[in-house]
């Protein structure tokens, strides 16, 4: 089964939601043909941030930083059920656009599901910048990259019209408005990190259901511009 998935590398729900998914997937011995899909949270973030995710968050949003650390801490607790480790203390956000070129870069390669489980890992585990360009050819390395390749993307601007092509669609067709957003079949979309449940509730449908239709569950974790927050899931 093709999904299409609209993600950002520092999205929380957008590795909890993988999780989920691929979890569904095994339960339900549906094989997933997944293609990778930019969308950056916070095009304007720099390289690397000053100040630690907590504070910069609770600066932006004016909430206080306990209110961020609880969030957070919830977050970390909901990554914990699907296997993640999410040392939100360490986590190091920055700018995304170049690691969604590298993940373009292995999709090309047939490693794209690959790429955004190191980058994931990278960011909410090891808590590395994601950022900078030492991360990037570090993560790029890590899946089998070559060298030369990656340092020709980043100094270039290869793949940077994928990434933009990519987060048109989301906003001009799909009218996306937080990750991660899932496409099933190029007919059934599905916004948010869903419970098990419900990805096999919607593969099966998509499988049953040859008609073109459009499923919106609402009340799921979302990533919206760069804030997290947990609705009820």
């Amino acid at each position: 089964m093709r999904v299409d998935i609209w993600s950002d590398v520092v999205c929380p729900f957008c590795y909890i939601g993988k999780k989920r998914l691929e979890a569904a997937a095994a339960q339900a011995g549906i094989e997933l043909e997944v293609h990778w899909h930019s969308y950056e949270l916070d095009p304007d973030a720099p390289e690397k941030h000053a100040v630690s995710n907590t504070e910069r968050l609770a600066q932006k949003y004016g909430r206080s930083i306990e209110d961020m650390q609880q969030m957070q801490q919830q977050i970390a607790t909901m990554a914990a059920e699907e296997g993640i480790v999410f040392n939100w203390q360490q986590a190091n956000s920055g700018n995304t656009f170049n690691a969604h070129r590298i993940i373009h870069l292995a999709q090309s390669k047939g490693l794209g599901n690959q790429a955004e489980e190191a980058f994931f890992y990278t960011y909410m585990t090891q808590g590395l910048p994601i950022g900078e360009r030492e991360t990037l050819e570090d993560v790029a390395a890590r899946i089998g990259l070559e060298a030369a390749e990656v340092e020709y993307v980043l100094d270039t601007d290869l793949f940077a019209d994928f990434v933009r092509h990519d987060e048109q669609i989301a906003q001009e067709q799909l009218k996306v408005t937080g990750v991660p957003f899932f496409v099933f079949e190029q007919r059934v979309a599905l916004s948010g990190a869903q419970p098990r449940e419900v990805f096999i509730q919607v593969m099966e449908k998509v499988l049953q259901d040859t008609e073109a239709t459009q499923l919106q569950t609402e009340q799921a974790a979302l990533c919206q511009d760069d804030a997290c927050e947990i609705t009820d899931k």
